[in-house]
This record gives C-alpha cells, structure tokens and sequence, in this order.
C-alpha cells in the first residue's frame, strides 16, 4: 500500500471524457479511507497522445483508469497484463508502481460478476447478449462464469457474428448468433445483457415478457432506459450501468490503494451526481 504520506495521483483518460463519473467515484472513497494526500483527475487523451502522457507520469502517480479508446492501445505501453484482461485484449486499470512498473488489469469482467450477484444472479442456464461491441466481449468474459448453457448474441452483421463466435471460443463460452431484428425472442432469456448505445433498444421495450428474467443494461445515462423501465415494471430484476460502474471503480480503488473501497459511498457519490445532471 502507498504511504499516506507525499501526494499520490491517479486518473481517468479517454477521448472523450468530459461526462466521466469516475472522478466523483474515487474522490468520495479517498474521502471515506481518509487519504487526504490523493488526488483523482481526468485528461481528454486519444490513442496518439496517450504514449507520451504514459512515459511522463512519475512515481507520484498511482493508477490509470481507461474508457475508449484507449484500453487496447495501452497494453503495448505496459510491463504485463492480467489474465482477465489478456481475456478480452482490453485493459481499463493501469496500477503503477514507486519502482516504475506499469501493470494492466481489466474490472470491468469482475464488476459486471460482481453487479449480477448483488442481485442474486449466481448463475443462469443461458443468456442474450444485445450487441457486439467492446463490452459485449466483456460480458461473454463474465458469462464464462455464470452462465451454464449457451449464449445468443443478437447482431446487426455477419461480421460481428464471426466476432461474437470467435470471442466464445477464446473464452470458453458457447455463442450462437442471431439477427437484431430477432432480438425480441432473447428478451426470454434468464439473463439479458443490453451492450448497446443509448436509444438502441428502445424499439424491444413492447416485447418484454410477462415474467422476465434478470436484465442488465450496461447504460447508466441516460437512465432509465425505455427498456429497464418497462423491465421494472414487469417486477423484475434490473442491474444497470452504475451498478457496473461502481462495482468496477471498487476493484480500480482497491488495486491502486491497497484498502477496502467503501462501496456504498461511492453509490450514493454516483446517485447524487447523476441526478444533479438531470436538474
């Protein structure tokens, strides 16, 4: 753990990054741990500044967090990845340490894990996955754990078909394909695991079945979406984009710190910044 005391910086960078929640997460837990010398900032860096902004930081900084596009682009800057995120090739925490050493990490796969229990999601004999972009591969990561049957990922192309299929394979986990316009029929499923951008399945809101399963919409604003909203309504279970948000910044504080992050604190630091926005 570093020392309390000399100052200890981190931060979250990404292109763009101006709406981040990541700064009030990790400012309420260095307020609770008590760790008055630390400090959390965000710098609007795409993927050619970010080489330079790496090699300048020096042993005062502690951790990076990273949001697109910039978790494939940093690993070559790194000393080693973890297996989590060598999983996924996609690293969103950076822990450096006073010897200058540049670990890459990924808490978004246990985060997601982490967000499903919470509500009692142990484990499912299948699942849909809505979309196939960067954190659609997460979620099959985190599938690969709590979901005992196969996955369907509903997609929009052949392409992302064969990328959905080759992801499964890589990770042990058994995904069939189907055509967005089927996605309706996956609403069915035990758990459902929305990836898309905002407005996306606002359409699949009308075929919400009378008794759904659990639906994890990895949206956090605008929120709620037309779907979890009706998906609430229905009485059944909703995990959203906050929930995946906060459980991943516990594991970035945790990693970068060394102390127990205070959970329930940065919710609420998440809550009320999110409806401050809304006012």
């Amino acid at each position: 753990m570093a020392s309390a005391e000399g100052h200890r910086r981190a931060a979250v960078l990404g292109s763009p990054i101006a709406h981040s929640l990541s700064p009030v997460l990790h400012r309420a837990a260095y307020a609770e741990l008590g760790l008055d010398t630390w400090s959390y900032d965000r710098f609007e860096i795409d993927e050619a500044a970010l080489p330079g902004f790496v090699e300048g930081l020096d042993t005062s900084w502690a951790g990076l967090s990273l949001t697109m596009p910039l978790k494939r682009a940093v690993i070559p800057l790194l000393d080693r990845i973890s297996e989590t995120a060598a999983s996924v090739e996609a690293v969103n925490t950076v822990v450096l340490t006073e010897d200058g050493r540049r670990t890459g990490d990924n808490t978004d796969i246990p985060g997601m894990v982490a967000a499903l229990r919470e509500r009692g999601v142990e484990k499912v004999e299948s699942a849909a996955i809505l979309g196939a972009g960067a954190t659609a591969s997460s979620a099959l990561a985190a599938l690969a754990t709590l979901c005992a049957g196969p996955v369907t990922a509903y997609v929009r192309s052949a392409a992302r078909a064969d990328e959905m299929r080759g992801w499964g394979e890589r990770l042990g986990v058994d995904v069939r394909t189907a055509d967005w316009a089927d996605a309706a029929q996956g609403l069915r499923a035990p758990l459902v695991i929305a990836t898309t951008p905002a407005g996306t399945t606002d359409a699949l809101a009308s075929a919400v079945p009378g008794t759904p399963g659990t639906l994890f919409d990895v949206l956090y604003e605008p929120w709620p979406t037309v779907l979890a909203s009706r998906w609430a309504g229905a009485g059944a279970a909703v995990v959203g984009g906050l929930d995946l948000l906060v459980h991943q910044a516990v594991l970035q504080v945790e990693r970068m710190t060394g102390r127990d992050a205070p959970l329930a604190v940065m919710r609420a630091a998440g809550e009320a910044a999110l409806a401050a926005r809304e006012r």
